[in-house]
């Protein structure tokens, strides 16, 4: 065994929590059953991910799931994950589990609402420097190909966008350095030959930005954000025929290739 895991064998020191038997559970320092059990469910995973406390920002980021990701559509990505699943009678576990997985995308997903974050940190600290706006959105083009945050394979205009924000500043969000900037970006975009608008990642990326989380923060709290979206479409499929997701009758396959064709039942 190498050097440096030999005191890990049989060891985990850990300060962010542990369960006692018969006796309590801890989450960085605190009691769960006794100093945090009135937590609502999201003010526990914020103080579970980043140590911090905060209602407010609890229901910000619960807003922000709900309003970008919460949607029962089983066309969407994952959502169809799920509802494939239901129809192939596995379970609502394995459904979310592999709906959850393909969350993990470039163009759609948590590595935008990572990457959205990370553009606006990154561009905010060059404007400070002294660099224009203009020449790092056109920097941050050429070496990307695209910026987080901006535009959307479908439509151009996000419906989430205008609800978001109203209901950011329903709690006081939505005013600082970061919201400006990334809405100081949308209309260069927008009004560039590239014509992109901003999209619901990167209105959440400057509200999280603005409240000081970091890009792995908003990562982790946004982890499990599409399940609420999910389930309801596993849920809808599985009342359906087995196999009934889509199916596709093999005479509709355009064949070309030279190999004899297959008769099933044969």
């Amino acid at each position: 065994m190498p050097d440096d895991l030999q005191k890990y064998e049989d060891n985990w020191e850990t300060s962010m929590g542990a369960w006692f038997p018969g006796e309590k559970v801890t989450l960085r320092g605190k009691d769960v059953l006794a100093e945090l059990r009135n937590y609502r469910w999201h003010q526990y995973l914020l103080y579970g991910v980043t140590g911090k406390k905060s209602e407010r920002i609890a229901r910000l980021f619960e807003g922000i799931w709900l309003i970008s990701c919460s949607f029962p559509d089983p066309r969407l990505w994952n959502n169809r994950v799920a509802a494939l699943a239901a129809t192939a009678r596995s379970t609502g576990v394995l459904a979310s589990s592999g709906a959850l997985a393909v969350t993990e995308a470039t163009i759609y997903g948590l590595k935008p609402i990572k990457g959205a974050m990370d553009f606006l940190y990154r561009t905010m600290a060059k404007i400070k420097s002294g660099q224009v706006l203009e020449d790092v959105v056109r920097e941050e083009l050429k070496k990307y190909r695209n910026v987080y945050g901006y535009g959307r394979p479908i439509t151009d205009r996000d419906e989430r966008v205008a609800p978001l924000m109203e209901f950011a500043h329903s709690l006081d969000a939505g005013h600082g350095e970061y919201t400006q900037l990334a809405f100081k970006v949308d209309e260069y975009l927008s009004s560039s030959r590239y014509g992109y608008t901003i999209n619901i990642s990167g209105v959440a990326a400057a509200l999280m930005a603005d409240e000081g989380y970091s890009p792995d923060d908003h990562y982790h709290l946004a982890t499990l954000a599409f399940t609420a979206g999910v389930i309801p479409c596993f849920i809808d499929a599985s009342k359906k025929p087995e196999g009934a997701f889509f199916p596709l009758r093999t005479s509709r396959i355009n064949y070309e290739g030279t190999e004899e064709l297959r008769v099933w039942g044969k």
